[in-house]
């Protein structure tokens, strides 16, 4: 009796001392995590999950600079106008965007390509910057600690475990460090608060109701796949259309701006059949019609030959074949154009390993490891240094890929005892 006098007690000190005072809304809420705390997360992690979703989208930069400048636009009439806001816009088809702690904001081009105006992408970004104003992610990770999770999940934001395995000796790292999923009560603050935002910044708040009714729309009779993301974090629903339909007619009406926003868009919608081809290239790939899908991101690169994410994809579907030379040329090409990705370096570090060109693939690996720590750059980078002879190397990029766990990390296991049979 008395331990579990004791423990509720020092639950109920959590509690008390973590309550603090939503910044947007001005009620209650619990809150672990001081906001020095948040700050440093985003800043950490933001980067880990570009590195994770497809990198910066580079054939249009001035598209960049047009998010960054609706969303500060945005910020700066937000309740906590104060924070480190940054906004990017990823190479990644899913239609989607995200939020991470100390306001660092994320939208993939394929949610772009959904909306029609600049008001719609503002109630976008207006939503996140909502989840960031008002803690929304440390909230939900109190949640989590107080339910006994702990603060695990920040662990976990920094380990090798947190990153799926690579398929094929290197497809893309799926999934995100830490992106919160929130619930029902969050959505409906950030969707509320963010149309007060836009209407304070001048946009027409119906494009949230718009944004809404987009994603009621795409989440009708769809199938498991690429949406997941989307409506896992951000689960629409008539009841939501509605609040936001009844909310919009009580503020003052602002600007849509379609002609700019269209302009903005107008490299991407060029290279949406470019884009279609890679994405019909890769749906054709998990069913193993490997040579479909080399025709199809082929076609996809005489379109747009700038795009790197093209050759990234046609090196995996070389290396599947063993054709690790012309592997090796595709990623080349890809790192060309876009050196700032992980997974172009490891990539190419990964076929350079198999030509035996020890030297190059080690050059590779170690450069992977600079925009994102993985457990396979460690593992291929041990076997390197072992067929160099250099066992002290080896052993040690062994132990690091060994703490991911699953079938790399028994790998590395399997090969530290061969290394050292006493360990």
């Amino acid at each position: 009796m008395i331990p579990r006098l004791i423990t509720g007690c020092v639950l109920t000190a959590t509690l008390l001392a973590g309550c603090a005072v939503n910044p947007v809304t001005g009620e209650q809420q619990l809150l672990l995590m001081s906001p020095g705390q948040e700050l440093a997360l985003g800043e950490q992690q933001y980067p880990i999950n570009q590195q994770q979703q497809g990198g910066e989208y580079l054939l249009d930069p001035s598209l960049q600079e047009y998010v960054r400048g609706v969303g500060q636009k945005l910020a700066r009439v937000s309740d906590q106008p104060q924070l480190p806001y940054e906004f990017v816009v990823l190479n990644n088809s899913t239609p989607n965007a995200w939020a991470l702690p100390g306001g660092k904001i994320a939208v993939n081009r394929g949610l772009l390509t959904l909306l029609e105006d600049e008001s719609e992408l503002a109630a976008v970004l207006a939503h996140e910057i909502v989840h960031a104003a008002a803690r929304h992610s440390a909230a939900a990770m109190s949640q989590q600690q107080v339910l006994g999770a702990g603060l695990a999940v920040l662990g976990a934001t920094t380990q090798d475990s947190a990153y799926a395995d690579l398929i094929a000796l290197g497809g893309q790292l799926s999934g995100s460090a830490y992106i919160a999923r929130y619930g029902r009560g969050n959505e409906l603050q950030a969707d509320r608060y963010g149309m007060k935002y836009m209407a304070a910044a001048g946009y027409d708040p119906a494009g949230a109701v718009r944004l809404q009714e987009k994603f009621v729309k795409l989440s009708e009779g769809r199938q498991a796949g690429p949406l997941d993301a989307l409506f896992a974090s951000h689960p629409p629903s008539q009841a939501r259309v509605n609040a936001n339909r009844e909310y919009a007619r009580q503020l003052p009406q602002g600007a849509s701006n379609r002609a700019a926003y269209q302009r903005a868009i107008a490299q991407l919608k060029r290279d949406a059949d470019a884009y279609d081809q890679f994405d019909k290239a890769q749906q054709a790939a998990a069913s193993k019609q490997f040579a479909q899908a080399l025709e199809l991101v082929r076609n996809a690169q005489r379109q747009q030959p700038r795009e790197a994410a093209f050759f990234e994809f046609e090196g995996d579907l070389l290396t599947q074949q063993e054709q690790f030379k012309a592997a090796y040329t595709a990623y080349d090409r890809a790192v060309q154009k876009n050196p700032g990705l992980f997974s172009h370096w490891l990539k190419r570090g990964l076929v350079a390993a198999k030509l035996k060109s020890y030297t190059d693939a080690e050059r590779d690996l170690s450069r992977s490891l600079r925009y994102l720590e993985t457990p396979h750059a460690h593992y291929y980078l041990g076997q390197v240094y072992e067929k160099q002879g250099q066992v002290r190397n080896a052993y040690s990029h062994y132990q690091t890929a060994a703490k991911a766990g699953g079938e790399i990390g028994s790998a590395a296991q399997a090969r530290m005892q061969a290394l050292n049979p006493q360990s």
